[in-house]
């Protein structure tokens, strides 16, 4: 990447550029990798689905001196000023985060505060990143495409995972049916994996088998896509539950048991026993989650779903599919 000094803004070049940027960007969840160990000559892989909600939501403006306020402030400063640095702009800011994906949940929040940022940055100072060089920049997506893809573009998504030293790009994007509902559930009281913890986990996780991960990744190109794009909803959440529960047995030994959080878990065998199949843990977690095939069977299960399941640290909602990219506007 070419190397920039700081410069000041050119004030004439600033009068025709937007006073102020907003962007709305949208959690994600992760089903799991068709190469989990990340050592084949395919590594990782992922497959994930854009929802529409929760979001993260945030408007960057000019202002006299730099100041950043709202939920997730540190880790957005330390965005703002890289993405700024790297592009020679030396300038202030007044970020406000009005809303932000719960961090370490399993969600992608990382990813899409950083892609949120930047997009704000670019579109204020009228600059054309688009959102794979803002990853880079940023430093995020070296091992998952999805999040990059579904601020991008939305829908349910594939990538072929890194190589050669390349981001991972998109080989697959089927959108996601209209009247499908994702049951969420969540415990505001655990932590998934993430940074230093995550990459210690990759180090000591053992190779994954070669002919498991051709076997994944044609339950998922062969399966999994072809039933989405056909409004298959039992085989859909055929592929996804068997994908599941291959990488809740994979990183089991990381994170205690198949998924993170004892209270998701009781939550997510209870469902299991009501006949759903397609559910399970979103990255690494501790976020869960259950497909079910319309807004009326959504609503009947997550009441009964509440009233079985009383644990107070746990939190439910019932989500979308988005098939758009984030939402990104200015004046």
């Amino acid at each position: 990447m070419e190397a920039f000094s700081p410069r000041p803004r050119n004030s004439r070049a600033a009068r025709s550029l937007p006073r102020e940027a907003t962007v709305t960007a949208t959690a994600r969840l992760h089903f799991g990798f068709l190469d989990p160990s990340g050592r084949s000559d395919r590594p990782f892989g992922s497959l994930g689905l854009s929802l529409d909600r929760p979001v993260t939501r945030l408007v960057l403006r000019r202002a006299e001196r730099f100041e950043v306020s709202g939920p997730e402030r540190e880790r957005a400063e330390r965005y703002l000023r890289r993405i700024a640095a790297s592009s020679g702009i030396d300038a202030a800011y007044d970020l406000e985060i009005e809303e932000a994906i719960p961090p370490h949940a399993g969600l992608g929040s990382g990813t899409q505060l950083a892609l949120a940022v930047g997009s704000a940055f670019a579109t204020l100072e009228g600059l054309g990143l688009a959102p794979r060089e803002i990853a880079a920049r940023l430093g995020r997506g070296a091992r998952s495409g999805i999040g990059i893809a579904t601020f991008a573009q939305g829908g349910a998504v594939l990538d072929g995972g890194p190589l050669a030293g390349e981001l991972p790009k998109l080989v697959g994007r089927v959108p996601f049916p209209a009247e499908w509902r994702v049951l969420l559930i969540f415990d505001r009281d655990a932590k998934g994996l993430a940074g230093g913890s995550e990459a210690a986990a990759f180090e000591t996780l053992p190779d994954f088998p070669a002919h498991e991960a051709e076997a994944l990744s044609r339950r998922i190109t062969q399966g999994a896509l072809p039933a989405l794009a056909a409004a298959d909803f039992a085989t859909f959440c055929q592929h996804v539950g068997a994908l599941q529960a291959c990488m809740g047995a994979y990183f089991a030994p990381s994170q205690g048991a198949p998924y993170a959080s004892p209270r998701v878990a009781e939550a997510l065998a209870w469902l299991r026993n009501e006949g759903i199949v397609g559910l399970g843990q979103s990255s690494w977690g501790p976020t869960g989650f259950a497909f079910v095939a319309s807004q009326i069977e959504g609503e009947n299960m997550l009441g009964r779903l509440q009233a079985h399941v009383t644990h107070q640290g746990l939190d439910f909602a019932l989500a979308q599919g988005r098939n758009e990219g984030a939402f990104i506007e200015s004046e």
